[in-house]
């Protein structure tokens, strides 16, 4: 009597399950067989003018809880330079941050996921006992873009173990006048070197397969690389006397 009973049990618990599954609603943007481009149409079809004001909205980590992400739809979370959870926070304090971050994201509505980045500028300089190398102003000066690309996948390498996929780098500002404070954010005065040391961001990335299309940015392995970002090229180093 006991056996027909777990098997009735297990019975109702597929029924259930099976109904479940014929009443949800199909998600074309939550689909990865269809095409990038219908995806990203579906989900924009369902979105409120304000959920997509909260994703186009960047907040600072240090005013980021999981209940603001998912009461203002926040699309992007900066960890700017000097942010971290806790004082010589472990990676392990790392990953848990982003998870709960993320999971704030995946409970709204529409379930984006959030994108976290961080300011890994000269290796990943907010983590206690990551491994850190010179400004770019420095590396500027080895002209040595393969040496640049080492210290971009060996700076990915430890963005990825705190549970980041994104760093805002590198600065490629072309620092015009000695006298702006954040010349040492520059790799050079003179642009050619700089788009010499963009070699960079395939550190960070990983080189792009020789026929992969060229039409949406690239991260070679997810477990060891991240999203690089271009920054500060336009108008931020030419100053006037130094001045911005």
């Amino acid at each position: 009597m006991a056996r027909l009973s777990s098997v009735c049990m297990v019975m109702v618990f597929f029924l259930l399950w099976a109904i479940a599954i014929q009443g949800a609603e199909y998600l074309k943007y939550k689909d990865p067989k269809q095409p990038l481009h219908a995806r990203i149409n579906d989900l924009i079809s369902r979105m409120t003018l304000e959920e997509k004001i909260g994703q186009m909205t960047q907040i600072e980590r240090n005013v980021t809880t999981p209940e603001i992400i998912k009461k203002y739809h926040i699309g992007s979370i900066l960890i700017g330079g000097g942010s971290a959870p806790a004082p010589h926070a472990s990676a392990e304090t790392w990953m848990d941050m982003a998870d709960e971050f993320q999971k704030g994201a995946l409970s709204d509505r529409l379930g984006i996921p959030i994108i976290i980045g961080v300011d890994a500028i000269h290796g990943h300089n907010n983590v206690f006992n990551a491994t850190i190398f010179p400004h770019n102003v420095g590396l500027g000066a080895t002209r040595d873009p393969q040496l640049v690309k080492k210290i971009g996948a060996a700076t990915a390498l430890e963005v990825r173990a705190t549970g980041i996929p994104y760093t805002f780098a590198p600065c490629i500002a072309v620092c015009r006048d000695p006298r702006w404070g954040r010349c040492f954010e520059s790799y050079s005065e003179d642009h050619k070197i700089v788009q010499a040391m963009t070699e960079l961001i395939p550190g960070l990335q990983g080189d792009i397969p020789a026929n992969y299309p060229m039409n949406f940015p690239y991260v070679n392995n997810e477990r060891i690389k991240v999203a690089g970002c271009a920054k500060h090229f336009v108008g931020d180093g030419g100053t006037i006397n130094g001045i911005r």
